[in-house]
């Protein structure tokens, strides 16, 4: 990496951190995969791309580092890599016209290992035929590189393929993991290479990425009290929802599926919505989303949104500078219960802008840093909400045209329903991802088409009672409490379902109908088989080893958790703990007992006596 961070141990945020455990517990996988395309049509020269990916890659070193745990802290280093720049040639060069280079296996992370297979066409194919092969050629080598793991404790999180389509047609590819970036990195990183590419020298950044995320971290220590206060009241872990064609909502990473929406007619609707209102376009669209909830018949609505933490000195870095919080209405007062749809649109937009402006004071702070009590998962409610504005100008790459898919899909999704929106001068996008064996397709459907058609009512009439607007019909059947604890979300690849289900119903995700005490959380002496009691360790160790070893356990855990009474059984999340706690409690136990406790541990049994288990059974 030539630059450095801050210093050599850089603290990670702690959304990296808790990132990081999630994919150690086996629970992340390609749901943190942030792939970005961007066509490029023209003359362009292929040896002077490569040469700005690395400039880019080089000012970013956030791009190389490393993560690796010490003391119980997660730290960032440079990397013993830089970030990988790749060329492929998919035409197979000129004066061999049909000819197809693809992708058909990646052994390895490191792009010398990749191994490349060249399956020739029929020289006399059509150009027709040809294009065909090409993109088929494309879709591979993109679901390749997205499939591909990234290793956060050797690095580098990201990587960058060019790859020739034709003579003078390139796709250009950067996957990079989430601990590294998010949305707005997309415009950082494309600015950042239409200027290399162009050569033209880029800007200082304000400050080093080390010392604008350590100055995050100061302010998050700073707000974490008040946070706690503003959230106490607020939160309730909502794992409950009700919308069309639900099987069963999930907090799980899954392998997920696409549903498009009438992006005009939604971006038009905000539109007229927002400006009738005076509210901004992202808060219509919260209230609609929120109206359309409570219609359905969820009473309590919890939508969590990803929100950017980026001020004016991290504008210009790549970096993960975003935090995902929930955002909750209940409707109360006169209008609670049924009477809610007398009130207007207009009112609930009100009341959602100051909610959201209330969310607002504390976005930098993690939900599960200010409360505790939240296992490591990919989503914090079933129903989610990414909407990023772009302000900026389209990447202009001197000589070429420049096509960019802003959106483009990991093939997994983190909960049950996530609405992506991508707002442009260039054109408005908007899809739901969602997870096949949560919701139907006809569901997620109808969840576009409802939300179309309210947001046009709004427009027209946004101060007639919620129940004159077009709302659909109560979803009829309870509601299937989501478990806590995520998963692995199975191999997306080749369509094996995780382990750890707990069901076997075919239409339901793994595990997903399962009843909470069935994952393993350590409620009962039955309910793991882990070592809850002194005998059941099968380590071989005594009863009075297996008390000593629960005794100093249950005084790290004290100690880490202010709490005096702990009960062998006692969930660590009950008692407020959460990713930070893990590391932390790993970290004791190797100093005290040589032992490297397993992350999955903490998801299967996260108990003083599943502690004490792997520890007896490891001696």
């Amino acid at each position: 990496m030539t630059a450095p961070l801050v210093d050599e141990w850089d603290r990670a945020s702690l959304a990296q951190h808790g990132m990081w455990v999630t994919e150690r517990a086996g629970a992340g996988g390609r749901v943190y995969a942030m792939p970005l395309a961007v066509r490029l049509d023209g003359p362009l020269d292929v040896d002077a791309m490569l040469a700005a990916c690395a400039v880019v890659a080089a000012r970013h070193p956030v791009l190389a580092a490393a993560m690796t745990e010490r003391d119980g802290l997660l730290r960032l280093l440079p990397g013993r890599t830089p970030p990988p720049v790749r060329f492929t040639d998919l035409t197979g060069g000129a004066g061999t016209a049909g000819t197809i280079k693809t992708i058909e296996t990646i052994e390895t992370a490191e792009v010398a290992d990749a191994t490349e297979v060249i399956e020739t066409a029929d020289a006399a194919a059509d150009a027709a035929d040809v294009a065909d092969a090409v993109e088929a050629a494309v879709a591979e080598l993109v679901e390749a590189e997205i499939a591909r793991p990234f290793d956060l404790e050797a690095g580098p999180p990201a990587r960058f393929t060019l790859a020739r389509l034709a003579p003078e047609r390139h796709l250009l590819l950067l996957v990079a993991h989430h601990a590294v970036f998010d949305g707005m990195s997309k415009d950082v990183v494309l600015a950042d290479l239409a200027a290399a590419y162009g050569g033209r020298a880029l800007a200082p950044l304000a400050v080093p990425y080390g010392e604008a995320a350590r100055a995050e971290q100061d302010r998050v220590d700073a707000g974490l009290a008040a946070a706690a206060e503003f959230w106490r009241e607020r939160w309730h872990d909502d794992r409950e929802v009700l919308l069309p064609g639900l099987v069963a909502p999930s907090l799980r990473a899954a392998p997920g599926e696409t549903a498009d929406f009438d992006a005009a007619a939604l971006g038009s609707g905000l539109a007229a919505v927002a400006e009738g209102l005076g509210v901004t376009r992202f808060e219509a669209l919260m209230t609609a989303l929120h109206v359309l909830l409570h219609a359905y018949g969820n009473e309590r609505v919890a939508v969590a949104a990803d929100l950017s933490t980026r001020t004016e000195e991290t504008r210009d870095h790549v970096g993960p500078f975003v935090n995902e919080l929930p955002v909750v209405s209940v409707p109360h007062g006169t209008f609670a219960g049924s009477a809610w749809k007398s009130g207007t649109f207009a009112g609930f937009a009100r009341e959602t802008r100051e909610e959201l402006r209330a969310v607002y004071r504390h976005r930098e702070v993690p939900l599960a840093r200010a409360l505790g009590g939240i296992s490591p998962r990919s989503a914090l409610t079933p129903v989610s909400v990414s909407y990023r504005r772009r302000t900026g100008p389209a990447p202009a790459f001197d000589g070429l045209d420049a096509s960019v898919d802003w959106a483009m899909f990991n093939g997994a999704v983190r909960n049950t329903l996530h609405l992506q929106v991508v707002d442009a001068p260039e054109g408005f996008s908007a899809r739901l991802l969602f997870n096949p064996r949560a919701i139907g397709r006809a569901g997620c459907e109808s969840v576009a088409a409802d939300l179309v058609a309210l947001l046009r009512g709004a427009a027209a009439r946004p101060d007639a009672p919620l129940g004159e607007l077009p709302l659909p019909s109560r979803v009829r059947g309870p509601a299937v409490a989501a478990p806590a604890a995520p998963v692995p979300a199975g191999k997306a690849a080749d369509g094996e379902t995780a382990t750890g289900a707990a069901g076997t119903d075919s239409t339901a995700g793994p595990g997903d109908t399962a009843d909470p005490g069935a994952t393993g959380s350590g409620t009962g002496p039955d309910a793991t088989g882990s070592g809850a009691g002194p005998d059941a360790t099968g380590s071989g160790a005594g009863p009075d080893a297996t008390a000593e070893i629960t005794a100093e356990v249950t005084a790290i855990w004290r100690e880490l958790l202010g709490v005096d009474e702990i009960e062998p059984d006692d969930d660590l999340f009950d008692l407020g703990g959460h990713s930070l706690t893990i590391t932390q409690i790993i970290s004791r136990v190797r100093d005290r007992y040589g032992v490297e406790l397993s992350f999955e541990l903490f998801i299967d049994t996260p108990t003083v006596a599943g502690v004490t288990g792997e520890i007896a059974g490891s001696r």
